[in-house]
C-alpha cells in the first residue's frame, strides 16, 4: 500500500475517458440492458425532433456488421463552428459531455435523452461512430473512433478521425447516426431484435402520426426484415394493444391538456381483471418506478370518482370514501408527461422527481375526469366502475379484519408451511437464499445438497394456484402461496414491506420440462402481481439445472441445452455415457449442489422487467383465461430445452 498521498496521485480523466472508466454510471450496466441503452439515447434525440414538430419519420436499422443506424428527417445537428471551442457543433455534441441544445426550451419544449450526455456517451462506448447531417442543401459527415494510444497503452475514446467535412449536396434533411458498440466495454454486443422492435413500436404509440421504420438486416427472410409503425390514434391505439387479450368493460377515456408549460396526456380503460396496470412516461422515456406525474394522476382518479359517487348519491354522508386501490382494480392506464426540465431520479430515469408536476397532473386529471363522469352519456360507465370499486372495497375490508384476527392470534407466523421449510442457520438476510423447489423428491435432494448455513429450501406440493384471475383474498386461501408469503417475511398487499425480506435471493428451481415451465410462470405471475418490488429490486432468480450429464472415463460434463450437448459429444468422441435428467429428483444431492446450487459454478438467471407493456401482455396471454392467444404464443415461442427462452415475465 502506498505510504504517501500527494497531488501526483490525483487522476484526471479527460474528454470521454470518465464514461469508459465507469460506463454503468451513464447507461446502467455493461450487459444487454446497457448495450440497448445506446440505441435509446440516439433514438431519443430523433424523437425530440419529432415530438417538437420538426420530424415526421424515424428509422432504426440493425446492420449485419453489428452496428446500429438511426435516421430522422428533422432539422439536422448544427454544423457551424462553436464560438467557444472552435470546432463544429457536431464534434462538440459527440465529444463533450453535457453539451447540447436541450438545456433551455428555446429549441425543444420537451426532450428525453441524458440532456447533452447521450450522444457523447454513445461515442465513448463505441468502436466507431459515423454522423451524417443533411441541412441547408448540404451533406456533412464526421467519423469518430476509439483507438489504442501506443504511448500510454490505453484506449482513447471517441476521437474524431478528421474535422466535419462537406461531402456533397442534397435535398434531404435530418441526421443519421451509425455506431458500433465496443466489445472491449460490453459483455455482449449482439442487439436483440425483439427488444428494439418493441421499443420502436411503443414510441410509435406515444408519438401519434410519426412514422417509424425498424429494419433488422441480419434476418434472412426479406419479408420479416422490415416493420413499419404509425398510429394516428396514439394512446387510444396503445390501450387497444395493451388490452387486446383482455376482456374490456368500458370504452377508453382519453384527454390531453397543457397547463403551466407541462403536457398532460392520459388514456384509461377498464377490464374485468383484478390487477391494475399503469404505464407512465416522461418525454417518451418510460418511468417504470412512477414519480410525481403518476402520483398526481392516482390522487386525481381517487378524488374524482369519490366526489362523483357522492354527487350521484351512491356514497352516503355516513359512508367512508373508497380507496384508490378500489378504483384502480382492473384499470389499464397510460400516463404521459411532457416536462420542460425533467428531473429524473437515477441516471437511467426510473422515476420523475419534479415536485411541481404532481399538482399540475392532479388538477388537470381531476378536471377532465369530472367532466367525463358528469356527462350523461357516460353514466353507465361511471356506475359500472363505482360498483366494481365497491366490491373491491368489501373484499379489502374483509381482508383487513382477517389480518387483524390473525395478528391477534399470531396465526400467520405460526402457520404450518407446506413441504416444511428447511431454514438456514444464518440470520443475515443479505447473504441468505431461498430455493422454491418443485416436489418432495427434488426438495429432498436440495435439502441434503445445500449449504445449510445460508440456503433454505421450500418444496411445493404440486402446482400452485394461477393468480391471474383471482383476488388477493382468494390467493391467501392457497396453502402453497401462504407458505411462500410466510417464508419470505415481507407480508403481502397493504402489509408488504421489502425491508422485512429474509432472503436476498429467491430462486425458483423447477424441472426443465413443460410442467416446470408452467410452475415458473405461475410463481413469477404471483411475484409480478403481488410482490412486484421483489422483481424490480433484483431478488428473483431462476435456477438453471442441466439437462444432460456426459461421462467418459473420470471426466463429467453437464450440458444445459441441446446445443451444448452436441458440442460436448463432438469433443468427447466415442464410448461415453449419457444421462438425460427428466427432473431434479433424478439428481443425487452432490450433483444438484455441483450443478445448480453451488454459487461458484451454478447458472442463475435474474428476472428483470425491461418492457412493462410487453411483460403485461405476456402475463395476460400465458396466464389469462383466453385459450387461443396462449396456444398461438406457445406454439410459436416455446422451446423448453433452450436456456434463452426462460423469459416468462420479463427480459432476463
Amino acid at each position: 500500500m502506498a505510504q504517501t498521498y500527494s497531488a501526483t496521485d490525483i487522476t484526471v480523466l479527460e474528454g470521454l475517458d470518465a464514461v469508459r472508466m465507469r460506463p454503468g454510471m451513464y447507461i446502467g450496466s455493461t450487459g444487454s440492458r446497457g448495450l440497448h441503452h445506446l440505441i435509446w439515447e440516439i433514438v431519443d434525440n430523433a424523437i425530440d425532433e419529432a415530438s417538437n414538430g420538426y420530424a415526421s419519420e424515424i428509422t432504426v436499422t440493425l446492420k449485419r456488421d453489428g452496428s446500429c443506424e438511426v435516421t430522422d428527417n428533422g432539422r439536422g445537428i448544427p454544423v457551424d463552428i462553436h464560438p467557444q471551442l472552435g470546432v463544429s457543433a457536431v464534434e462538440v455534441v459527440y465529444t463533450q459531455l453535457h453539451a447540447g441544445g436541450k438545456f433551455s426550451d428555446k429549441n425543444y419544449a420537451y426532450s428525453g435523452g441524458l440532456h447533452g450526455v447521450g450522444a457523447s456517451v454513445v461515442n465513448a462506448l463505441s468502436e466507431w461512430v459515423v454522423v451524417d447531417v443533411y441541412r441547408d442543401y448540404s451533406h456533412y459527415q464526421q467519423r469518430f473512433e476509439s483507438v489504442l494510444d501506443k504511448k500510454t497503452g490505453k484506449i482513447v475514446s471517441g476521437r474524431p478521425v478528421a474535422p466535419l467535412e462537406k461531402v456533397g449536396n442534397t435535398r434531404r434533411r435530418g441526421t443519421q447516426v451509425c455506431f458500433k458498440p465496443d466489445p472491449r466495454v460490453f459483455e455482449t454486443v449482439d442487439f436483440n431484435s425483439d427488444t428494439v422492435r418493441r421499443r420502436v413500436r411503443e414510441l410509435a404509440y406515444l408519438n401519434k402520426g410519426v412514422r417509424f421504420v425498424f429494419t433488422d438486416e441480419r434476418i434472412k427472410n426479406p419479408a420479416e426484415r422490415v416493420k413499419e409503425y404509425c398510429y394516428e390514434g396514439g394512446l387510444s391505439d396503445f390501450l387497444a394493444y395493451l388490452n387486446g387479450d383482455k376482456t374490456v368493460i368500458t370504452d377508453p377515456i382519453v384527454f390531453e391538456k397543457v397547463q403551466d408549460g407541462t403536457l398532460v396526456r392520459v388514456a384509461i380503460q377498464y377490464t374485468d381483471s383484478y390487477a391494475e396496470s399503469i404505464y407512465s412516461f416522461v418525454n417518451n422515456v418510460p418511468t417504470a418506478e412512477g414519480g410525481t406525474h403518476e402520483t398526481g394522476f392516482k390522487a386525481a382518479l381517487t378524488k374524482a370518482f369519490n366526489d362523483y359517487a357522492r354527487r350521484a348519491g351512491i356514497l352516503k354522508e355516513k359512508d367512508n370514501n373508497l380507496a384508490g386501490d378500489d378504483f384502480r382494480e382492473g384499470m389499464t392506464a397510460v400516463v404521459f408527461a411532457g416536462v420542460k426540465n425533467p428531473q429524473f431520479e437515477g441516471q437511467t430515469k426510473g422515476r420523475l422527481g419534479n415536485t411541481e408536476v404532481r399538482p399540475i397532473f392532479e388538477s388537470v386529471c381531476y378536471e377532465q375526469l369530472s367532466i367525463y363522469l358528469d356527462d350523461l352519456k357516460n353514466q353507465d360507465f361511471a356506475l359500472r366502475i363505482i360498483e366494481k370499486a365497491a366490491k373491491a372495497a368489501k373484499v379489502r375490508e374483509a381482508m383487513r379484519k382477517a389480518r387483524e384476527t390473525a395478528r391477534a392470534k399470531n396465526q400467520l407466523d405460526a402457520a404450518p408451511l407446506v413441504g416444511k421449510l428447511s431454514s438456514c442457520t444464518s440470520r443475515n438476510a443479505a447473504q441468505n437464499e431461498l430455493f422454491i423447489v418443485e416436489g418432495d423428491s427434488a426438495g429432498g435432494s436440495a435439502k441434503q445438497g445445500r449449504d445449510r448455513r445460508f440456503q433454505a429450501i421450500l418444496p411445493l406440493r404440486g402446482k400452485p394456484l394461477n393468480v391471474e384471475k383471482k383476488r388477493l383474498d382468494q390467493v391467501l386461501l392457497n396453502e402453497e402461496f401462504r407458505s411462500v408469503i410466510t417464508a419470505l417475511g415481507t407480508g403481502i398487499g397493504e402489509d408488504f414491506d421489502l425491508s422485512h425480506l429474509k432472503y436476498n435471493k429467491v430462486i425458483i428451481l423447477s424441472d426443465a420440462d413443460q410442467d416446470g415451465a408452467h410452475i415458473r410462470a405461475i410463481l413469477l405471475t404471483f411475484f409480478y402481481r403481488y410482490m412486484k418490488e421483489l422483481i424490480t429490486d433484483g431478488h428473483v432468480y431462476i435456477g438453471m439445472p442441466p439437462l444432460y450429464r456426459v461421462a467418459k472415463g473420470g471426466e463429467v460434463t453437464y450440458c444445459y441445452d441441446d446445443k451444448a450437448l452436441e458440442k460436448t459429444l463432438r469433443t468427447v468422441g466415442r464410448n461415453y455415457t449419457l444421462q438425460r435428467y427428466k427432473g431434479l429428483g433424478e439428481m443425487n444431492p452432490e450433483q444438484l449442489w455441483e450443478t445448480t446450487m453451488n454459487p461458484d459454478g451454478r447458472k442463475l438467471v435474474q428476472v428483470t422487467i425491461e418492457d412493462m407493456a410487453e411483460v403485461e401482455r405476456r402475463v395476460t396471454i400465458l396466464m389469462g383465461d383466453k385459450v387461443e392467444p396462449r396456444r398461438n404464443y406457445i406454439s410459436e415461442y416455446a422451446d423448453f430445452n433452450k436456456v434463452d427462452n426462460f423469459q416468462p415475465v420479463g427480459e432476463v
